[in-house]
């Protein structure tokens, strides 16, 4: 039934990737369309990349979850994470109404794939604090309280290590820059996940984004106290997480 359906799309530094999804379910009804991320992250370039992947995907008449690599503020992008600094204040919701001609849901990416995992994953049914941590071209953060999403969390861009953020030593495109092999990773991400214990608390960890295709290679050498799972929805979680809540935005 359409009501169940919706289009999510997730922009990341890489790739811009969508699909068509069963928001009931979290299935993806469709196969998944990806373009790489145009060169420099420009907007009119990105939008662009959008627009394309919805014509390839038949642009159904359904909800569109849309989400971005940046803090998201009633529809605003207040920073801006490997795209183009233009992006920093842009009331980026209606650049993209206005460049696809449709409505949408904007969402931080790294709060889309959380949901997703709440939703249909590794959070699903978990109490108390869950903290989902996308590991990919940067290092995206979620936090699940009790089922519902506290938006807009940026561990990935604390400061460590005299760096400017812990994405630019720890994140799956910086173990590759600094050819560190896998158990090194993982024993420098131990020192990271220990500091967000000590400052949060959780439950648990999920470990989401393109490496959670390959836990074994480096999970075993996290050695931290708060158990780990993997995501469960693996690289897909932002596109039916995006799509999710565009549905449950629709609904209100």
């Amino acid at each position: 039934m359409a009501a169940h359906k919706a289009v999510g799309v997730d922009i990341g530094g890489t790739g811009v990737k969508a699909a068509l999804v069963d928001v009931s379910t979290g299935e993806l009804l469709s196969e998944r369309h990806k373009v790489a991320t145009p060169q420099g992250g420009e907007p009119e370039d990105i939008i662009a990349a959008v627009a394309q992947l919805l014509k390839e995907l038949g642009s159904p008449d359904v909800e569109v979850g849309v989400t971005f690599p940046a803090i998201v503020r009633h529809g605003k992008t207040m920073s801006a994470a490997n795209v183009s600094e233009r992006w920093i204040g842009l009331e980026a919701e209606t650049l993209f109404e206005q460049g696809l001609g449709r409505d949408i849901t904007f969402v931080n990416d790294a709060d889309a794939a959380g949901v997703a995992e709440q939703q249909f994953g590794a959070a699903k049914d978990q109490q108390g604090l869950v903290i989902v941590t996308t590991l990919g071209t940067g290092i995206g953060t979620a936090f699940i309280y009790r089922g519902v999403l506290q938006p807009n969390t940026e561990l990935g861009h604390l400061q460590w290590k005299g760096e400017e953020s812990a994405e630019t030593l720890l994140s799956a495109r910086a173990r590759e820059r600094r050819d560190l092999d896998w158990p090194d990773w993982g024993g420098e991400l131990t020192d990271y996940y220990r500091h967000l214990e000590l400052l949060f608390s959780p439950e648990l960890f999920v470990i989401s984004g393109g490496v959670s295709k390959k836990p074994e290679k480096f999970v075993p050498f996290i050695d931290i106290e708060t158990p780990i799972a993997i995501a469960k929805l693996k690289n897909n979680a932002g596109i039916i997480g995006a799509a999710h809540l565009a549905h449950l935005s629709s609904a209100r």
